[in-house]
């Protein structure tokens, strides 16, 4: 059984790298993305380096993530636990909490000065990845300074009792991964299946990445779903479970 994060992503991509195994849409934007396990697992090599061989950080420390469902939120949140770091899901909530780095976007930079910190990120979550015109003042951009990065990450193993959340619930990889099987049962899905997300409906990643990761699923994320275009969407991306 896998015990941690990046084990969960591991199996994944050794079971099929070129299967899509995150999809997103943003209805509002017109904006797809389809990430496959190799993809995926690139983006994320390529945070952990940026966290660990940019700006230096180590085992147990904290990150925080003021940012809302979206693939690159994936690669991020995955990075971190590739990294041997904390991820505090500041945007579900909870009071700020000492980090050693923050990944945000422009909109949500003024809730962002509330945490402390010395290494900021923004993002845009643009089509195609494009980075930002002009980054807010003092972050960096994240989409720009992370292509700089190797396509693979050879850190500290992670083990199961290092801390995968920090922030107001303080959870283990071990832990996180129970509780997203768990979550997997309650929501009706498992090995095999492609699961449409409302995100506004699943904000939480553990109901729309690491569920469906940890019992071997894929998933369509919908930001601002049109549900006119659902039953389409549902039959061209052979989708078994909406949840919306």
């Amino acid at each position: 059984m896998k015990t941690t994060i990046p084990q969960a992503l591991a199996e994944a991509v050794r079971h099929d790298p070129a299967a899509p195994l995150l999809t997103w849409y943003d209805d509002a934007t017109g904006d797809r993305a389809e990430l496959s396990g190799a993809t995926l697992d690139n983006w994320v090599s390529k945070t952990a380096n940026l966290l660990v061989d940019g700006i230096g950080l180590g085992h147990g420390d904290s990150v925080a993530l003021l940012l809302p469902p979206h693939w690159q939120t994936a690669a991020i949140l995955l990075g971190v636990s590739a990294a041997g770091l904390a991820a505090d899901l500041a945007d579900l909530g909870g009071d700020p909490q000492p980090v050693e780095a923050l990944f945000t976007t422009p909109e949500r930079v003024e809730r962002a000065a509330a945490w402390t910190t010395m290494d900021r990120y923004a993002t845009g979550l643009l089509p195609l990845a494009m980075p930002l015109r002009e980054p807010p003042a003092g972050y960096a951009d994240f989409v720009t300074e992370v292509r700089n990065h190797g396509d693979h990450f050879r850190g500290e193993p992670v083990a199961p009792a290092d801390r995968a959340f920090a922030g107001p619930i303080e959870l283990s990889h071990q832990d996180a991964l129970e509780g997203a099987h768990e979550r997997a049962a309650q929501l009706g899905f498992g090995a095999g299946d492609r699961v449409l997300f409302d995100v506004a409906v699943h904000p939480d990643p553990v109901d729309w990445l690491l569920a469906p990761l940890v019992v071997g699923a894929s998933a369509v994320l919908c930001a601002h779903l049109d549900h006119e275009r659902l039953d389409a969407r549902t039959t061209a991306e052979k989708v078994s479970l909406v949840l919306a």
